[in-house]
C-alpha cells in the first residue's frame, strides 16, 4: 500500500469478519483471526469505513441442515444457480454471527447485512445470489461520490471475490488487499478467484 496514496473518496470495506468465520466458528476460514489487527491498522487510513455481516435467519436454505440428506459443502441447484451448503453459520442473533471482539468495529460508517433472506444466499455486499437483488451497499457508494474500493475480510474466494467483481462490474475501481484477507480454497475456489481477479483487472496489493 506505500505506493497508494488514500483519498477522501476511496472505502475500505471490510467484508464478514465474524466468530463463525474464525477460529473456534461454525465455518471457519483457516487463519482468519490473522486479519483483525491488519485491519484495524488499515482503518485509521480510510475517512470511509464499511463493514458488511452475514445475518441468516434460521433455517436458511444456504444451510445443510435443510436439505434432508444433505452433506456440508455439497452443491445443489437453486432457483437462482447453483448453491453450495454450508453448515449453520452467522444466525441472526447468535454469538456466531457478531464481529469478531477485538475488530474496532465501532470505526465503521455503516454495516451491510446480508443473506437474510431465508430462500436467498448473499456472497457479495453488492448483490445477493440471484445477481439482481441489491443489498443497498451500491446507494452508499454513489452517495457518497466513492471512486475506488479497498475490499479485505473472509473469506477471499468466496464473499471477498464475489463482492470485488460486482464492485468491479459496476465501473468502480477495486483492489484486495491481500495480506488482510484469508480463503477457504474448496475445490479450487481460490485458483477461481485468482484467475477472476486477473479477468476484471482487480488488483491485489500486498
Amino acid at each position: 500500500m506505500r505506493d497508494i496514496t488514500i483519498e477522501s473518496t476511496d472505502l475500505l470495506l471490510v467484508i464478514d469478519v465474524q466468530n463463525d468465520f474464525c477460529q473456534g466458528g461454525a465455518l471457519a476460514v483457516p487463519g482468519g483471526d490473522e486479519v483483525v489487527p491488519v485491519i484495524n491498522a488499515l482503518m485509521g487510513h480510510f475517512s470511509q469505513v464499511v463493514l458488511t455481516q452475514d445475518w441468516h435467519p434460521a433455517g436458511h436454505s444456504s444451510f445443510a441442515s435443510s436439505h434432508d440428506g444433505a452433506e456440508p459443502f455439497s452443491e445443489i441447484d437453486m432457483p437462482y444457480g447453483p448453491q453450495t451448503l454450508w453448515p449453520d453459520h452467522c444466525v441472526q442473533g447468535s454469538a456466531g454471527a457478531e464481529f469478531h471482539a477485538q475488530l474496532d468495529s465501532h470505526a465503521a460508517h455503516a454495516i451491510v447485512r446480508k443473506g437474510n433472506n431465508k430462500a436467498l444466499d448473499s456472497y457479495s455486499a453488492i448483490l445477493e445470489n440471484d445477481h439482481r437483488t441489491p443489498t443497498g451497499l451500491m446507494g452508499f457508494i454513489r452517495e457518497r461520490d466513492i471512486q475506488r474500493v479497498f475490499c479485505c475480510g473472509l473469506a477471499l474466494d468466496f464473499c471477498v471475490r464475489f463482492s470485488a467483481e460486482d464492485i468491479s462490474d459496476q465501473g468502480i475501481e477495486c483492489f484486495l488487499i491481500g495480506a488482510a484477507c484469508r480463503g477457504i480454497d474448496l475445490n479450487g475456489s481460490m485458483a477461481a478467484a485468482t484467475e477472476s481477479f486477473a479477468d476484471k483487472g482487480i488488483t491485489i496489493l500486498s
